[in-house]
């Protein structure tokens, strides 16, 4: 099997399980697959008993890290507080399918809150407020891939906190 099919059968593989990246080493090759905001698919392929063969060079507006969302700018020069992922996985507003979501813009959250999930290797993480605030702004839609450190809230601290 050629290393182009070996590759395909990978990003199959991506598809079925749901991963954003894939990292495999064997004898005749390594490649790293990663699935960027966009959905569209980077891999560097790096055979290592192919000295001959180059290894695949990404198009330049893949190189770049994901666009910034664009969000309007707070109003009267207030600062918003970040409130981001703590891990890689999908993001989810509630603890069930069509269940209430832990928080909506407007909320006033607590420190020890949870304001949504995280779930990781089918794993359910909690992810709390960490600080006392109202919801400006949710930036990510139910259901949807997040990144480590990706901003998930917007939040206006509460004065004295």
């Amino acid at each position: 099997m050629d290393v182009i099919e070996k590759i395909r059968q990978l990003v199959a593989l991506m598809n079925e399980q749901n991963l954003t990246e894939l990292e495999v080493e064997e004898p005749e090759f390594k490649v790293r697959i990663k699935v960027s905001q966009g959905e569209q698919y980077m891999a560097q392929a790096i055979p290592e008993t192919m000295q001959h063969l180059e290894a695949p060079r990404e198009p330049p507006a893949l190189q770049q890290g994901p666009e910034p969302a664009v969000t309007a700018p707070p109003t009267k020069k207030e600062t918003l507080a970040e409130i981001t992922s703590p891990m890689v996985g999908t993001f989810y507003r509630s603890s069930s399918e069509g269940g209430e979501p832990y928080v909506t813009v407007g909320t006033v959250v607590e420190p020890d809150m949870v304001i949504c999930i995280v779930e990781a290797m089918k794993v359910m993480n909690e992810v709390k407020a960490e600080l006392s605030g109202e919801v400006v702004e949710i930036l990510v839609q139910n259901a949807e891939p997040v990144e480590y450190g990706q901003v998930l809230f917007l939040v206006r601290p509460i004065e004295g906190q």
